[in-house]
This record gives structure tokens, sequence and C-alpha cells, in this order.
């Protein structure tokens, strides 16, 4: 800034005006959803097959990953002469490898549900603030 413009301007901030009414011909999806219209339910079959899909996607991952491990075996089968501390590999594999696999595909599911669900609930919000 120039100090040869002078003293800065005074800029008044004030709050939006929260008591104003809607504009004519905005209905807020809120509503939509309360009052069962097509609209409404667009919406809710959209957040249903979003969710569907995560779970479809998860689960096939979470399978595949799990039929990898005889197939992994069956493949090199010198994996099921493997032993340690007496306890055969494929034991060790399906006991302490699937555990850990089964926890991350819930969190992974968990945040991807969250994720759909605060999305929609953003469509829904009327003013808009999260």
């Amino acid at each position: 800034m120039n100090p040869a413009d002078g003293p800065p301007r005074r800029v008044r901030v004030t709050a939006p005006r929260t008591t104003a009414r809607p504009a004519p011909g905005s209905y807020p999806v809120i509503r939509e959803l309360a009052e069962q219209s097509e609209v409404g339910e667009l919406f809710v079959r959209s957040l249903i097959r979003s969710q569907l899909r995560l779970a479809v996607v998860v689960a096939v991952g979470f399978l595949l990953i799990l039929i990898g491990i005889p197939v992994l075996l069956a493949v090199f089968p010198q994996i099921g002469e493997l032993s340690v501390f007496t306890v055969p590999m494929p034991w060790l594999l399906l006991g302490l490898g699937v555990y850990p696999l089964v926890i991350s595909c819930a969190a992974l599911y968990v945040r991807g549900a969250s994720r759909n669900e605060m999305r929609f609930r953003d469509l829904v919000d009327e003013d808009g603030s999260p």
C-alpha cells in the first residue's frame, strides 16, 4: 500500500441476513426428503447406491486377497514346507495375515461410508454450512 494514498478505508463486515425469505423458486433438498417427493427419493437412492457400491468394492477386494493366499500356496509349494517355531507357514499366513486384512478392510469401509454420508449431509443442509 502506498502512503501517498492516505489512510486506509474502513470496511464494515456484517453477518449474513438469516431472517430473509428464500428466493422464489428455491426448494430446499431437506423439504424434498421430508415430503418424500421424486427428487427426495432420487437423493436417497443415490446415497444407497453409493453405499452399496462401496460395500461391493471392499468385499470383492477382501475376497480377492483372501483367495490369493491359497493360490500363493498352490503356486509356491515351498512356502507350505516352511515353519517358524514349529508352526507351519500356511497357518501363520492365515492366522496372522487375515486379521490385519479384516481390520484394514473394515477401516476403509467405515471411512468411505462416512465420506458418502458427509457428502449427502452437505447436499441436504439448507444453509450449506458443515
